[in-house]
């Protein structure tokens, strides 16, 4: 039964965590947040913020005392801890075994292979040696990332050949880290499918994600009626939304989960997870019925999931711009009311730093050829 004020705590107080609350307090609910940064982190706008560690046991406690539910923005905690809290009765969404999952690639690969999720060959290495031989059984040219912590293309480098496995064992920390080699996929585009899953089992997934990465991090992403994709895309991005229906419910999932992937022709291959919303949904605030965040919200406090459907018609389309390292001004980054696109700014509140992501961009327009022109538009005004 939904308590008529849920209380929700959240390991982590960045964006994701700000626009959690600011989905969730429309909804009635109180929120308490987790952070490094305290007082001075993004989510301090909607709800408490306790200063400490994420790792900190006591931190973690003080955080779950009184709440409904602990849910997370960030997946690099030890899941150990959140266990700990499951076993004490600490509601925790989406729990600890997701979380241990996504958090090590190798653990998360195999798991994929055993709920019959393709992926693409992988291999683990903790010694150099080990390395050497991974690369040369997955094949080249391929990628070598850490097994742990990682993220928007950090903890990976590109061995093109057998000369280039030294100079990458060395830019990832000479063993410190375990890693793993990944055969090379030649894709034809990436994807995510963002879904999410009730207390009750009951589920619903957004129109898949189409992503353009920069760098390793993600800068676009477009999401467009079914009719206007290909039949290739079509099967895949099908074929995507029910493999990622089946991991919902093999770990029982509650939440938002998001699951990349790399499409090959009309198959596809997974990446990896993330047990939490994701960058790849931010479209969702504005161009969707509900957005993740919302739905995130009403899954952990035990809520009915609303609507995912596209909110324009058969010839328009969404998308999102990441705004990494540097922010427009509001002015130049809503422009004028004449073209046909509508424009929702999303800032988050942090200083600029390079490889940063400070900010996002919602378009949307019921004409496609308007809203590509425009999304030129804002991608050639960015570094």
């Amino acid at each position: 039964m939904t308590p008529a004020v849920p209380r929700v705590a959240v390991v982590g107080g960045g964006q994701l965590g700000r626009m959690l609350g600011l989905a969730g307090v429309p909804l009635g609910c109180q929120f308490r947040f987790l952070d490094p940064a305290g007082p001075d982190a993004p989510a301090a706008a909607v709800g408490e913020v306790l200063q400490g560690p994420l790792d900190d046991p006591d931190a973690l406690h003080a955080l779950a005392r009184g709440a409904d539910v602990i849910t997370y923005e960030f997946e690099n905690l030890p899941a150990a801890q959140v266990r700990t809290l499951e076993a004490q009765g600490v509601r925790v969404a989406p729990s600890s075994r997701a979380l241990a999952l996504a958090q090590d690639r190798w653990e998360e690969k195999q798991y994929f292979q055993q709920l019959g999720v393709p992926v693409a060959p992988t291999r683990p290495a903790v010694t150099l040696e080990e390395l050497q031989t991974a690369c040369a059984e997955v094949g080249f040219p391929c990628v070598v990332k850490t097994r742990r912590e990682g993220y928007d293309g950090k903890g990976q480098g590109v061995v093109r050949g057998p000369d280039d496995v030294d100079g990458v064992w060395e830019a990832l920390g000479r063993g410190t880290l375990p890693l793993i080699a990944e055969g090379w996929v030649a894709f034809d585009e990436e994807f995510s499918i963002v879904a999410a899953r009730g207390w009750d089992g009951e589920k619903v997934v957004w129109p898949a994600c189409q992503n353009v990465h920069e760098g390793g991090i993600l800068r676009l992403t477009r999401a467009v009626p079914a009719h206007a994709l290909s039949a290739e895309q079509r099967a895949a991005f099908d074929l995507g939304a029910a493999l990622v229906y089946r991991i919902l419910d093999d770990l029982s999932y509650v939440g938002v989960l998001a699951v990349e992937f790399f499409r090959v022709g009309d198959g596809v291959l997974a990446n990896e997870m993330a047990p939490r919303v994701h960058n790849s949904g931010h479209w969702t605030q504005d161009g969707a019925a509900t957005s993740q965040f919302e739905n995130h919200i009403r899954a952990v406090v035990g809520l009915p999931l609303g609507p995912t459907n596209l909110r324009v018609g058969r010839d328009g389309g969404v998308a999102m711009v990441n705004f990494i390292g540097e922010v427009p001004t509001p002015a130049e980054a809503l422009g004028g009311a004449d073209s046909g696109v509508v424009r929702k700014l999303h800032l988050y509140g942090k200083s600029p730093r390079p490889g940063r992501k400070l900010g996002h961009l919602n378009l949307w327009s019921d004409q496609r050829e308007a809203l590509e022109a425009e999304l030129q538009r804002q991608l050639a005004q960015r570094p």
